[in-house]
């Protein structure tokens, strides 16, 4: 733990300045969290956040990246309004696990930081955010942590009539229309759901600066340009619903046409289609809960040129089955009590186009995995396994290709092994103090073994190893956490040791490419993924407080929270991390009435390898305000929010390079909507 002191220091610091997790979009938290917690305990052995009703509400944004930026150790890919994806503790891509409830979310986001994510915030009724490593339910992608995303499309409770929302958003530094609408009832066991929704938006408003790419400086703007975007979407679900379990399917489509920041007349045009099915039976028997869930994902993503032909085509079909069985507590070996589960999934993907930079690829996964956990008094150990079998092969190229670049087929084979302890501990009435140990072993994802090509969304030639090995990390956490009323600190420090990451570096080499349309010789940064030794370490600190006057409800809150990563084979800082952040919000409630006021601050961040430049920080101050009433016989919740103030420029330090200069973060904006729900 020697590595963990230097993230420690300001501590004292933290403690002085973050009072609290929330922002000024008032996030709501709990401890008991189902994504990580299917033994159902009331406490956790690592740190875990969700968002829900109104703290939802007010929050949403057009990404799932930009809704939870800004929680503890949560931050953002940045490529504009359209392609956020969540980087939890310093990770990003393959290593922070992606669920639509539950089950694997299948895109192309981790492909490339210009592909969206395929789940649009509007219908989502709960968001569960576990930080840190969670292999042992799913994977080794979730060694930076769990997103899942939860919804009402199987209806997973008994229907009390007919019930509805709908939500309208107007506003915001995009221009964005957007509305949503679901219904739900049923009767006799039978339940049912339906929802749609729609989203458009004008490029992003920004304060006037001068796009840089490559180092080339464009006109001085206040867009950012072909950052445009439509989208909609819907879904129908049913199922019989009863006192002990239900059994439902559903159906949904997401649709999204958006432009590409760095190709200013290249439009994606994507869609994913999604068959879903989930049961659950519980029982007082030796097995208290048998559930299962199974779904089938085929995705698309088209590269449309301003011409109207498509480029380039990246297809995914994904396919999961998961069973989990929790049995019940185990006198005989101190009221052990656990779950077991066996997981599959299967992925294929192609790439069709003079762009395509991976070949097609099929990706075959088998895990088992069991969680144990029982109680010693005051403090709660678990403990877990996790083993898998993960063949990941590539086509090569065509017979046909007039320029060979992938090879012949190939098809590696891996058997990644995660473990982990956990503990936590009811140090007094008020007082809980965790810890967790861990090793995650993670597969190398289809592009780090096989990219070979040109990628023009993010300006670079990227280069997969074939030679890869299985990537793995050794992490370590501690937390201390104080409740009393009101009044809650919380403090969690981490440090994560890999023997081999597979990191993205730029080598420092330049690639020679040719201009389509004028045939001039040019050349791109090269980047290859490699294995290297590394660390990431970090803490996060909350703490909030509140109080009433003279009928008034105020709430004082903040948070600081920071991540440390190093090349342990250069001594270099690891790319993409986000620098330190701080936070502070004053809230008050008075009668239907909320309002908040909030302070956001990232400090510049100079960890950066010699083929980055440093990023420089800012500050934003952020006002929202809210009104309940009841409106005929529907609740309606009206809301406004105004963002960045100050209009300052910013840029995300967690933007690959090459393109940071092109997308600042959002200027100075005004959004308003309205919620009804009956």
């Amino acid at each position: 733990m020697q590595s963990t002191i230097p993230v420690l220091r300001p501590l004292a610091l933290a403690l002085a300045a973050a009072l609290g997790a929330s922002s000024v979009w008032a996030q709501a938290t709990q401890q008991v969290v189902i994504t990580g917690n299917p033994l159902q305990r009331d406490a956790l052995s690592q740190p875990a956040s969700v968002l829900a009703g109104e703290g939802l509400v007010l929050r949403r944004a057009a990404t799932l990246g930009d809704t939870l930026d800004g929680l503890p150790g949560v931050a953002s890919t940045w490529f504009g309004p359209n392609s956020g994806r969540p980087v939890i503790r310093g990770l990003d891509g393959d290593r922070v696990r992606l669920l639509d409830n539950g089950g694997a979310s299948v895109d192309a986001s981790s492909l490339s930081f210009d592909h969206a994510v395929a789940i649009d915030p509007l219908v989502i009724e709960r968001i569960e955010v576990l930080r840190g490593p969670a292999a042992l339910l799913y994977g080794g992608n979730a060694t930076g942590g769990v997103v899942n995303t939860l919804d009402n499309r199987i209806p997973r409770q008994v229907a009390d009539g007919l019930s509805g929302r709908a939500e309208l958003r107007l506003g915001g530094a995009a221009d964005e229309r957007s509305l949503g609408a679901l219904l739900e009832g049923g009767s006799g066991g039978l339940a049912w759901h339906v929802d749609g929704f729609s989203r458009s938006s004008s490029d992003l408003r920004v304060p006037r600066h001068v796009p840089t790419v490559d180092g080339e400086s464009l006109d001085p703007t206040t867009r950012v340009r072909n950052s445009a975007a439509k989208s909609d979407g819907g879904a129908v679900g049913a199922g019989w619903v009863g006192a002990n379990g239900y059994l439902g399917m559903s159906i949904d489509t997401f649709r999204s046409d958006y432009g590409v920041t760095v190709e200013d007349e290249v439009t994606i045009r994507m869609k994913r289609d999604r068959v879903s099915a989930a049961g659950q039976w519980r029982s007082t028997g030796a097995w208290r809960d048998l559930s299962f869930q199974a779904s089938d994902t085929d995705y698309r993503h088209q590269e449309v040129e301003g011409s109207g032909e498509v480029g380039t085509t990246f297809d995914s079909r994904g396919r999961e089955l998961r069973l989990q069985a929790r049995h019940a507590p185990l006198t005989a070996l101190a009221g052990l009590e656990g779950v077991v589960g066996l997981q599959f999934e299967s992925l294929g993907f192609s790439a069709l186009g003079e762009e395509a930079f991976v070949p097609g690829t099929r990706t075959r996964n088998l895990g088992f995995f069991v969680l144990e956990s029982f109680r010693v008094g005051a403090v709660e150990l678990s403990g877990g396994l996790r083993h898998e079998r993960v063949r990941v092969a590539s086509d090569g190229d065509d017979a046909a290709a007039e320029a060979p670049r992938f090879g012949a087929a190939a098809e590696r084979r891996f058997s990644p092994t995660s473990a982990s302890l956990g503990a936590v501990w009811r140090v007094a009435p008020g007082w809980q103090a965790r810890a967790g140990l861990g090793r995650t072993e993670r597969a190398p994802a289809y592009y780090e073994l096989y990219a070979d090509g040109l990628h023009l969304a993010t300006a670079a030639f990227e280069v997969g190893d074939p030679t890869l090995a299985v990537e793995r990390s050794v992490n370590a956490e501690v937390g201390l956490a104080w409740t009393q009323g009101r009044h809650e600190v919380s403090v969690n420090a981490f440090t994560t040791d890999f023997s081999n990451y597979i990191a993205l570096d730029a080598t420092g080499s330049d690639r020679p490419v040719e201009d389509e349309e004028t045939g001039e010789l040019g050349s791109v940064p090269e980047y290859r993924f490699r294995g290297v030794r590394a660390r990431l370490s970090g803490l996060e600190v909350e703490a909030r407080t509140g109080w009433s006057l003279a009928g008034w409800d105020w709430q004082l809150s903040g948070g600081l929270d920071l991540v440390r990563g190093t090349n342990r084979d250069t001594s270099e800082p690891l790319p993409r991390i986000a620098p330190v952040r701080a936070r502070v919000a004053l809230e008050t409630t008075i009668g239907a009435w909320r309002m908040a006021l909030g302070v956001h601050h990232a400090a510049r961040q100079n960890r950066v390898p010699s083929t980055d430049t440093a990023t420089a920080g800012h500050t934003r101050v952020d006002l929202s305000a809210s009104w309940r009433q009841r409106l005929g016989g529907a609740d309606a919740l009206w809301f406004v929010s105004a963002r960045n103030l100050g209009d300052t420029l910013a840029y995300q330090a967690t933007t690959i390079g090459t393109l940071r200069g092109l997308v600042p973060l959002p200027g100075r904006s005004l959004a308003a909507g309205v919620q009804m729900a009956f």
